[in-house]
């Protein structure tokens, strides 16, 4: 009884979403909306963190990724470095759409250790974003990523296509970011980078909230 009414469940999930999705391409607009200024202008500090070496997404990758603006950075703190990764779509009717660090990560050799949700607390709201821990021959690293559409924080992929959808129809908007933070575990120090990684979410994410449309 009990596996026949998740069998339900799914199927009703499913229409629900071929449904949205057929009104989300019906109800295109042609719309696309950019950013007021590049990422290579977002801020070069934040808090205390500050600059330390600019990076670039390869030919390759942008042709996989088809972003239509990349950062990625690493910023040097009192706590040491953190890399911040943030891929723009201005609209996902074409395709476009951002990859989950989820399904890249493993494809790329890195082995998931530790796989869930983390509530990273701020003044005036809490942030539930992904983290992972991953390993590759004798390094770690802890990931943290969520997406960041129209002011919202989003950290599950399902959650992000309904609010695609939703927002697609209602606000004829369907531009996003990825946003992904990486801090390298040195050998004994897991939980000095885990404080790191979630010092700098805290950090950044004013910024990124204000550097992206809302």
């Amino acid at each position: 009884m009990i596996q026949l009414l998740r069998n339900n469940a799914v199927r009703v999930t499913t229409l629900v979403l071929v449904v949205q999705a057929a009104l989300f391409y019906s109800a295109s607009h042609g719309e696309a909306t950019p950013l007021a200024m590049p990422l290579s202008a977002f801020p070069q500090t934040v808090g205390s963190y500050r600059l330390y070496q600019e990076g670039f997404v390869d030919k390759e990758t942008l042709d996989v990724l088809k972003a239509d603006d990349t950062l990625t950075r690493t910023y040097m703190g009192p706590m040491g470095p953190a890399s911040l990764f943030i891929a723009y779509f201005r609209t996902q009717r074409q395709g476009q759409s951002p990859h989950s660090p989820k399904n890249c990560l493993p494809g790329s050799g890195w082995q998931q250790e530790v796989t869930g949700k983390i509530d990273v607390p701020l003044p005036n709201e809490t942030l539930n974003i992904n983290h992972f821990v991953v390993s590759k021959g004798g390094n770690k690293s802890i990931v943290l990523y969520w997406y960041q559409s129209q002011g919202r924080v989003i950290a599950d992929e399902f959650a992000a296509k309904f609010y695609l959808i939703a927002d697609s129809i209602r606000r004829h908007r369907s531009d996003t970011a990825l946003v992904r933070v990486v801090v390298g575990v040195p050998p004994g120090m897991d939980k000095e980078a885990e404080a790191l990684g979630l010092d700098f979410v805290k950090t950044v994410y004013p910024a990124v909230k204000a550097y992206l449309p809302q």
